[in-house]
């Protein structure tokens, strides 16, 4: 049984229920296609049944291998870039406090830190002067090992680690993740004697955050991975089992949002008004942007993090351009009581509050938000979380990954390639001057000159 809803009421003066059930056997058609992987993109489709079939012995390997890490360090640098460390960011952000980071060095579990996901040399000169002395390990996720961000990123930490603790030593706190019989990671893990995991073939980087390639760091991190996978699984076993389209969470999502699109809402803002969700909303921005945005089609994602981002996107939400719906993250039951005060003087006029919880402050704040935004021709989906935990999170991973994969079928598009990110990398290589890239090179030097 699965704990996530999904809330549709608030679009329905913008789509007829009617017309909902017309899509039914369009959704369950879609949905076969994916199981049966005869779509667009089917080499990339390992991640469908990857809940149910990933075995206790992985994940025993993955614990045994984050308690010796925890061991080892006090920090621990995820190297990744997109779907190799967003994934992972995500759920650890969501399940920690909000102040973990400055709390590390009396925590349990090391503090989390990540490299790779920019190019930014501040950044980096910053990384590395706050590591001089710690004692850290280093998680490298890669398929190639030769994605410019990660593998410069990769190159400095290793230099920095191996000087500080010797290169045998610092080989005992490299960790791999990466492709099974190729790459240029691939051949230096095995050169040097890196325990290492494999990323899956036929897993894209946006769909892996339940593989090694979520799983260990989420594990390093002290949170428990068999209750991710175990929620992953209720919600696929779920979705495969629900043929009835209303009932069937990730397949009215891609209906209804599809619905909205084609009458002119071609942007989705996904709100939260839990700060800890953040990089969730980043994680399913990226999924949902490399998956659709192709073919001049797609959603645009944006995201937005209330109530803060009603005092700064707020104005635009209620009275800018009407191409937007919003899809809201609800969290039922925070994990802390904290209410109100009474104050004698009542200087702020807040005594009315006093003996309420924050969390029925914030729950009005959504209500009033969503019948606010409602009135200003913005559609809203709800999706209603009863807490924040690894169960209900791995059920919300696995129910954006299906409904993306539906919404992008939807859309008429592969979800599962990317060949707009090879644009930039192409001019960056060009302007580089790496070797092989020389007609590039003299191309792009004249549109510049």
């Amino acid at each position: 049984m699965v704990e996530l809803k999904l809330r549709i009421d608030k679009t329905l003066d913008f789509v007829d229920p009617n017309e909902i059930k017309l899509f039914e056997s369009e959704a369950a058609l879609l949905q076969n296609k994916i199981y049966d992987k005869k779509g667009a993109g089917n080499d990339f489709l390992g991640w469908v049944n990857l809940p149910a079939e990933t075995d206790d012995a992985l994940i025993a390997d993955i614990e045994e291998t984050a308690a010796r890490i925890k061991a080892q360090s006090k920090v621990v640098v995820v190297v990744g870039i997109g779907g190799s460390y967003l994934g992972a960011r995500a759920v650890i952000d969501a399940l920690s406090s909000n102040f973990y980071q400055m709390q590390y060095q009396q925590a349990d579990n090391p503090m989390v830190v990540y490299a790779g996901q920019n190019l930014s040399e501040d950044y980096m000169a910053e990384l590395l002067h706050f590591l001089d002395d710690k004692d850290y390990s280093i998680i490298i996720i890669s398929k190639s090992g030769t994605t410019t961000e990660p593998a410069i990123a990769f190159r400095l930490l290793r230099a920095h680690l191996e000087k500080k603790v010797g290169e045998q030593n610092a080989g005992e706190r490299i960790y791999a993740i990466t492709d099974a019989q190729r790459g240029a990671l691939k051949t230096l893990a095995t050169e040097k004697g890196y325990k290492s995991y494999v990323i899956a073939d036929d897993v894209g980087g946006r769909y892996s955050v339940l593989t090694p390639v979520g799983l260990l760091p989420i594990a390093v991190a002290g949170f428990d991975i068999r209750k991710l996978v175990k929620g992953a699984r209720a919600m696929q076993e779920h979705l495969q089992q629900e043929k009835e389209l209303l009932k069937n969470p990730a397949a009215l999502y891609a209906v209804v949002r599809n619905m909205l699109y084609r009458k002119g809402k071609t942007t989705e803002i996904m709100a939260s008004y839990t700060p800890n969700l953040m990089y969730m909303v980043e994680w399913w921005k990226q999924l949902y942007g490399e998956s659709e945005g192709k073919e001049q089609k797609g959603i645009f994602p944006a995201g937005v993090n209330f109530t803060a981002d009603l005092h700064s996107m707020g104005q635009y939400i209620q009275d800018g351009m009407r191409n937007i719906f919003e899809t809201v993250i609800r969290v039922e039951n925070p994990r802390y009581i904290m209410e109100i005060p009474h104050d004698s003087n009542d200087l702020d006029g807040l005594n009315f509050l006093a003996g309420k919880r924050m969390s029925y402050v914030n729950k009005m704040a959504e209500e009033g938000t969503m019948l606010a935004h409602l009135d200003g021709q913005v559609p809203n989906l709800e999706i209603i979380l009863p807490r924040i935990d690894e169960s209900v999170l791995g059920e919300l991973i696995y129910f954006f990954e299906m409904g993306c994969a539906i919404s992008g079928y939807m859309l008429e598009v592969n979800p599962f390639d990317q060949p707009g990110v090879e644009a930039y990398k192409k001019n960056m290589f060009a302007l580089l001057e790496k070797p092989g890239f020389e007609k590039e090179t003299a191309e792009i030097k004249k549109r510049i000159s």
